[in-house]
């Protein structure tokens, strides 16, 4: 007899204990932490701890990944406040800049923006970018995590390309693709293949809404050359 058919038939014959109340009284268990026997009634309530020490342990992480899920929106709340406040586009870059940084502990981030008309034209984000990069914008239906980004986007982040380990590519859009937002970290384990993105998506929309704010859609891309791969 295999130990599922004792089960089965103990499952399907709850009286079995009732009329064999000797071996009830007699039947030892083995401890499940230490050497020595048990009895049944003593084995049940060792598991009935073991039970409620793993849902312990279940409401204990659920508490926690609670905990975090407030801190971000708290800190997606006091970012949102700072760019409908931003008068211009400087104040939302410094907006921006400031909450990467210091909310969200993100050391490098990069924006280029494309299609897009600003009174001075003479900012970063505006710098020409490959038709490759455009390409990868486009090409993203959600925010990518992940510790291989292409050599053109390492490339944005200069003398700092070398230490960076991790990347998350945002894509930027309004009705249609005008940039791509791409935060970094020397930590190999900050951004991974498979986190959430729920709040880097919100991130990219709220990012795209504000830089529409302050800039006009150009139906003229060659107004831009791209830069050679």
């Amino acid at each position: 007899m295999k130990p599922e058919d004792v089960a089965h038939y103990l499952a399907n014959h709850p009286d079995f204990f009732n009329d064999n109340m000797d071996l009830l009284a007699d039947l030892q268990i083995p401890h499940p932490h230490q050497k020595n026997v048990v009895s049944l009634h003593e084995r049940q309530t060792a598991a009935l701890k073991d039970k409620n020490k793993v849902l312990q342990d279940k409401l204990l992480e659920l508490i926690s990944f609670g905990e975090e899920n407030d801190a971000i929106s708290e800190k997606m709340h006091r970012l949102t406040i700072a760019l409908l406040t931003a008068y211009n586009f400087d104040d939302f870059l410094n907006g921006l800049s400031y909450s990467l940084r210091e909310d969200f502990a993100i050391p490098y981030y990069v924006m280029r923006l494309w299609e897009l008309e600003c009174e001075n034209k003479e900012y970063e984000e505006f710098a020409a970018t490959s038709e490759d990069i455009h390409a990868i914008a486009t090409s993203l239906t959600q925010p990518y995590c992940g510790n291989h980004v292409a050599d053109g986007i390492k490339a944005l982040f200069a003398e700092n390309a070398e230490q960076l380990q991790s990347f998350s590519m945002i894509p930027l859009n309004t009705t249609r693709s005008i940039g791509l937002l791409v935060l970094a970290s020397p930590e190999i384990e900050r951004f991974y293949a498979d986190m959430g993105t729920l709040h880097l998506k919100r991130l990219g929309e709220l990012v795209s809404a504000s830089i529409a704010r302050h800039t006009m859609t150009t139906s003229n891309p060659q107004n831009q050359q791209p830069a050679p791969n």
